[in-house]
């Protein structure tokens, strides 16, 4: 009995030394075990694929996320209009592809689908920090896949030497163009036969694409040839009609005949998007003339232009083995001070709430006209059945500035071809 109740003793003694030595499991054990699970996550290095000619301001960015987690960011440049989302599909797999990707908006309906991109999983304090229409351009399905870095939307740009001010209305500009278009002048010029650019005109005046069912667009129920979008194409059809639009801007050098005549001096205002704003200034320092840019005026029926939006948004790849820390550097990169240091160096207007004050941009005449436009436009639709939509709507456009079709008439056929289409891709 004496040597069971020694050996127990023994026990008891020995266990009560163990807890001493050993760390409290109420206090530094859980804290010490977190940090160690923490740092065995964290991966050496994350990969971020950004726009061409854009990646000058990340080498900052990446510097100060290194010094603050440990870990390194490595950029490259790929085009993002033409080869992001093709390269992606290639390299993902392989294993050899980015953690982090940028891609326009209208992709990625397409890219979520395939599987190439990762669901977003923040606090509503991230997505708080920017506009609702950006979130909303950077969801699909109900869930997010991306967080804004940049918006951009036509606006009107107009040269100060022929328009002492950015006129209010669209009537007023009418009246304007009426006095002022003669002797291979002209007084407003746009790209209306391109729909990218009438669906300001189509959408303000009641039209819509797809049917937005609390966030959820139905591809069944399309709005093209409403009473308000033929009331759109009939105002469009006017300029054309009588004049006030040149035939050498239609079709698929309208683009480049356009910029020449503004740059030349021969146009007082065009509707066009901030990728305009330098090549413009620059001609417009060469030609004797200061452009000045603005939110476009109102349609005649009092409602704003109802522009397109397109969000440009960083994504996590679906292929990434480190997408919590991939999206850690998403909110790294996104927030307000990063936002507007991306912004200083590209002059990419960003949607943070928080920076539509700040002097950067409400001091900048262009990024103030793009961030003021953008309250009123609406995001490209971004599910694939979207890309059903261009071709039938150019073809309509087509006819109608040429005088062809009537606009009601041009635009049931437009959306009975658009339906056709996306029937046949089910």
């Amino acid at each position: 009995m004496k040597k069971a109740l020694s050996i127990f003793m023994m026990v008891v003694l020995m266990l009560g030394v163990l807890s001493a030595c050993g760390p409290k499991r109420d206090d530094a054990g859980t804290k010490d075990t977190g940090k160690k699970e923490e740092t065995a996550a964290k991966p050496e290095k994350l990969i971020v694929w950004e726009d061409k000619d854009k990646s000058g301001w990340l080498k900052k960015a990446a510097a100060d996320f290194e010094k603050e987690n440990g870990i390194k960011v490595e950029f490259k440049e790929v085009e993002m209009a033409t080869k992001m989302r093709d390269q992606l599909r290639l390299d993902g797999p392989a294993g050899t592809g980015p953690d982090i990707v940028t891609l326009p908006h209208d992709q990625i309906g397409q890219v979520a689908t395939e599987g190439l991109i990762a669901e977003l999983k923040v606090d509503k304090s991230v997505t708080d920090k920017f506009s609702d229409s950006s979130i909303a351009a950077e969801t699909y399905n109900g869930k997010l896949y991306g967080l804004p870095k940049s918006s951009e939307t036509p606006v009107l740009i107009y040269n100060k030497k022929l328009m002492s001010e950015a006129p209010k209305t669209m009537d007023d500009v009418y009246a304007f163009s009426k006095d002022f278009t003669k002797d291979g002048k002209y007084g407003f010029l746009a790209l209306w036969d391109n729909y990218y650019f009438a669906h300001g005109i189509i959408g303000g005046m009641g039209g819509y694409v797809f049917k937005d069912n609390n966030g959820t667009l139905d591809p069944k129920d399309i709005g093209l040839n409403n009473d308000g979008a033929v009331k759109g194409a009939e105002y469009i059809q006017k300029w054309y009609k009588e004049g006030l639009f040149p035939k050498g801007i239609i079709g698929e050098n309208g683009g480049s005949a356009m910029d020449g005549l503004f740059q030349e001096g021969k146009v007082a205002a065009v509707m066009n998007g901030p990728w305009a704003f330098q090549p413009y200034a620059d001609a417009g320092k060469k030609a004797g003339f200061e452009i000045g840019m603005a939110a476009l005026p109102t349609l005649p029926n009092g409602e704003h232009v109802k522009t397109f939006m397109g969000v440009k948004g960083w994504h996590v790849s679906a292929y990434s083995k480190n997408q919590e820390w991939a999206t850690k550097f998403l909110e790294f990169m996104t927030n307000d001070e990063n936002s507007k240091y991306r912004f200083e160096q590209t002059a990419e207007v960003p949607t943070n709430k928080a920076l539509l004050d700040d002097p950067a941009i409400k001091d900048n005449e262009g990024a103030k006209a793009v961030a003021e436009q953008s309250q009123y436009a609406t995001p490209m639709p971004n599910i694939p059945e979207m890309g059903q939509v261009w071709d039938p709507m150019a073809k309509s456009l087509q006819t109608i500035v040429t005088g062809k079709t009537e606009p009601k008439k041009a635009l049931d056929s437009a959306v009975k071809q658009i339906q056709t289409n996306i029937d046949s891709t089910k």
